[in-house]
C-alpha cells in the first residue's frame, strides 16, 4: 500500500500531509504540503499552476503570485547541496514538476508519525525576571522528550501567536505541550498540560508547586515528572488512533501500536494475538526493530506467565528475536528495554541483559517503561534496594501508567524477597485494583496471604489464580522465571505451596 514517497533525502505522507527530511519534521506548512504532494504524485510529470493553486487553496479564487511565494517557499526548504533548487523545475508556460522522480514507499509510517509540539509556556505574574526560568523549563522538556523514539518534538517558540499547525502541515502537530508558570509570594506554581491539537481535548494535565529557593533544582523536578507522564499518554493515544485505523491490511507501524495494546491486556489470548500481528508484520518488514522488540517481549510474557505454548521453540524464537532486536536497536530505549528483559527472563543471559537496562536508563531516564523493567530485573539479578529504588519512582511519577500494575506488583515481590508479608500483600492489592489479570499479583497475594498464616484468603486468591491461569503449577511458574539467585523467587513458590498449588 503506497501511502508516501522519498526523493533525496526527504520523505511526504501525502496521506496525512507531513514531510520530513532524514526522518525529522520538515515545517513546510500546510499549503506547501499540499503542493509538495501534488507534484510528487506527478511523478516527475509537469503540474500546472490551476491544478497546484486548487491543491492548496481549494474552492478559492486565489493570485497566481500567491503560489509563487509558495513555491519560493519550498524550494528554500527543500534546498540541498545537491540541488540548490528545491528540486523544483519551473515549466515554462504550464507550471512546475520535481526535477527527480520519486520513490513510492510502501510504509511511510514508520517515521516518526506523532509529532508532540512543545508551545512557549505563559508567564502569569507579569514578571519579566521569570522569563529566563520559563523558556528553561520549555528547552528542557523538548531535550527530555526527544529522548524517546515513540514520537517527534518539536518547539513552537517561533511564533505563539501562529497557529502551529499551520507551521507544520494540515495535520500539524498531533499534540501540544502547553503550561503557564505563576508565582505566589515566594512560591512558584507551574501548570502544564497535553491536549489534541485537532480537537483541543486535554488527555493530561498537571500541576507542581515549589518554592524559589532553588530554580534549577525545581526546573529539574518539572521536566522528570512531566517527561515521565506525557510520553505514555502520547502513546496510549496513539494506539487509540490505530485500533481506528484498523481496516484490512495495516502498516509496521500500527501494527507496533496494536501488539503493545494486546500485550498490556494481559491475557493468555490477547497475547497470542499480539504474537499473530507481529508475526505478519515482520514477515513485510523482518529488520523492523520495534517489532523484533514486540515479538521478543510477547513470547518472554508468555513463557513467564507459564501459559500454553505457541510452539515447541517459543524461548529459542523469543532470544533470537531479542538479539536481533538489539542489533538494530540504534539507541532505541524502548526496544533495549524489550530485549534486554528477553535476555533476562528467558535466555538466562542476566550479565548482557542488565547492561542493556542500565545504558537504556542512562539514556533516557525519565521513561515509565525503562524504570519499571530495570526494577523488576533488580529484583531478580540486582539489588532489593535498587529495584525499590527504581519502581517506587516509576509508581510516584505516574500512578495510573499502563505499566503500574508491574511496577506495584514488583514491589510487593521485592518486600516478599525481604520477608514482609504484610507490605507485600498491601502492594499486590494495589497492583490488583489497577489490573486484574496479572498473574504475578496474585502470586504475591497468595503467597504473603499463606505466609501470614491467612489461609483462608491465600487459597481465595489461590482459585482466583486458577481461574485466569488453568493449569498453572509451581513447576510452570518457576520454568518461566529467572533463576540466576533462587532464593529471591523461593518465598513465592514456598508460600504458594502452602496455599496448596501443585507442584507439576
Amino acid at each position: 500500500m503506497v501511502s508516501g514517497y522519498s526523493f533525496g533525502p526527504f520523505q511526504i505522507d501525502v496521506e496525512r500531509r507531513t514531510v520530513s527530511r532524514d526522518t525529522r519534521p520538515l515545517p513546510i506548512g500546510q499549503r506547501g504540503a499540499a503542493i509538495l504532494a501534488a507534484l510528487v504524485e506527478a511523478r516527475g510529470a509537469p503540474v500546472t499552476k490551476a491544478a497546484l493553486i486548487d491543491a492548496a487553496w481549494p474552492g478559492q479564487f486565489i493570485e497566481e503570485s500567491n503560489l509563487t511565494v509558495q513555491i519560493a517557499s519550498l524550494r528554500k526548504a527543500l534546498a540541498t547541496d545537491a540541488d540548490p533548487e528545491g528540486y523544483i523545475d519551473t515549466v515554462p508556460r504550464i507550471g512546475y514538476r520535481l526535477s527527480v522522480r520519486p520513490e513510492p514507499v510502501e510504509d511511510s509510517a514508520d517515521a516518526p508519525v506523532a509529532i508532540v509540539g512543545v508551545l512557549p509556556f505563559s508567564n502569569l505574574s507579569s514578571a519579566p525576571e521569570q522569563d529566563y526560568f520559563i523558556r528553561g523549563v520549555a528547552d528542557d522538556l523538548v531535550a527530555a522528550l526527544s529522548k524517546f523514539r515513540q514520537f517527534a518534538v518539536v518547539s513552537l517558540r517561533q511564533d505563539p501567536a501562529v497557529d502551529p499547525r499551520d507551521a507544520f502541515g494540515s495535520t500539524g502537530p498531533r499534540y501540544l505541550l502547553e503550561g503557564s508558570v505563576q508565582r505566589l509570594g515566594n512560591r512558584l506554581r507551574i501548570s502544564t498540560r497535553l491536549v489534541d491539537a485537532a480537537t483541543g481535548v486535554a488527555l493530561w494535565s498537571g500541576r507542581l508547586d515549589s518554592t524559589d529557593n532553588d530554580l534549577f533544582v525545581f526546573q529539574d523536578e518539572i521536566t522528570e515528572n512531566v517527561a515521565a507522564i506525557v510520553a505514555p499518554q502520547v502513546e496510549k493515544a496513539e494506539m487509540a488512533r490505530a485500533l481506528k485505523r484498523l481496516r484490512g491490511s495495516i502498516s509496521s507501524h500500527d501494527a507496533y501500536l496494536l501488539a503493545q495494546f494486546k500485550i498490556l491486556d494481559e491475557t493468555e489470548r490477547a497475547n497470542a494475538e499480539a504474537v499473530s500481528i507481529v508475526s505478519q508484520a515482520l514477515a513485510r518488514d523482518p529488520d523492523h526493530p520495534g517489532l523484533l522488540s514486540l515479538a521478543a517481549w510477547a513470547l518472554e510474557h508468555r513463557l513467564a506467565m507459564g501459559w500454553a505454548p505457541l510452539s515447541p521453540d517459543d524461548a529459542e524464537r523469543c532470544v533470537a528475536f531479542a538479539r536481533r532486536g538489539l542489533e538494530r536497536a540504534d539507541g532505541d530505549t524502548m526496544v533495549m528495554a524489550h530485549c534486554a528483559m528477553a535476555l533476562i527472563q528467558t535466555g538466562r543471559d542476566y550479565d548482557r541483559g542488565m547492561a542493556v537496562l542500565r545504558s537504556a536508563v542512562e539514556m533516557n531516564p525519565n521513561n515509565l517503561v525503562l524504570i519499571t523493567a530495570a526494577g523488576v530485573a533488580n529484583c531478580h539479578c540486582g539489588t532489593i534496594e535498587e529495584a525499590l529504588q527504581l519502581l517506587q519512582r516509576a509508581q510516584r511519577l505516574s500512578p495510573r501508567d499502563p505499566l503500574a500494575h508491574i511496577a506495584l506488583c514488583g514491589i510487593a515481590f521485592a518486600h516478599l524477597i525481604r520477608g514482609r508479608n504484610e507490605e507485600a500483600g498491601a502492594w499486590a492489592l494495589r497492583a490488583l485494583a489497577v489490573n486484574p489479570n496479572f498473574d504475578p499479583t496474585l502470586w504475591m497475594l497468595a503467597a504473603a496471604k499463606a505466609h501470614l498464616g491467612e489461609m483462608d484468603e491465600a487459597r481465595r486468591w489461590l482459585a482466583e489464580l486458577s481461574r485466569i491461569a488453568p493449569g498453572v503449577t509451581l513447576a510452570s511458574i518457576r520454568a518461566g522465571q529467572p533463576a540466576k539467585d533462587p532464593a529471591r523467587l523461593a518465598p513465592v513458590l514456598e508460600g504458594l505451596r502452602l496455599a496448596g498449588l501443585p507442584a507439576g
